[in-house]
């Protein structure tokens, strides 16, 4: 059974690599997140610690690349599609997809910021016409220019 998981593993870093998430990664953690992902798919019992002692990189780094792997075509397969199936199409880099969703995230926020900027701009014109008056301008007296040479004329 050990070789399985071996195998599995072997297979998922496969899977990562056609994923472009071992660009920029150091290989303890792929293969950490690779080791415990084929450890749970054939029924052993290892925790996060485990492997995290065994691979030595930080839990942090291991549930990053897991969530990287979260969002890969692969991670929707069932166990037996995923033994079974080459998947031949390949994912984006994960920087590609955080991009992504960020560019998604400003565009979704762009009308929310236009509107509360209209609102703003039409409390700042009331503001005015209240310490103004209605109907009146705004209007800035000529500033008065200090003039040396006109005092000592003088």
């Amino acid at each position: 059974k050990t070789s399985e998981v071996m195998n599995t593993a072997t297979r998922l870093v496969a899977r990562m690599k056609r994923d472009w998430m071992q660009y920029g990664r150091r290989p303890a953690g792929l293969c950490g997140a690779a080791l415990l992902v084929a450890a749970r798919l054939h029924n052993f019992s290892r925790s996060q610690k485990d492997i995290i002692k065994v691979v030595r990189v930080c839990d942090a780094t291991l549930k990053k690349r897991l969530a990287e792997f979260e969002r890969t075509p692969s991670s929707s397969l069932t166990i037996d599609e995923f033994l079974k199936i080459d998947l031949e199409e390949e994912s984006d880099p994960p920087c590609f997809q955080q991009a992504r969703l960020r560019g998604k995230q400003n565009q979704l926020d762009a009308p929310e910021l236009e509107g509360e900027i209209a609102r703003l701009e039409k409390v700042i014109d009331d503001d005015l016409q209240d310490v103004v008056g209605v109907g009146q301008k705004l209007e800035m007296p000529p500033a008065k220019l200090h003039d040396p040479c006109a005092a000592k004329e003088q």
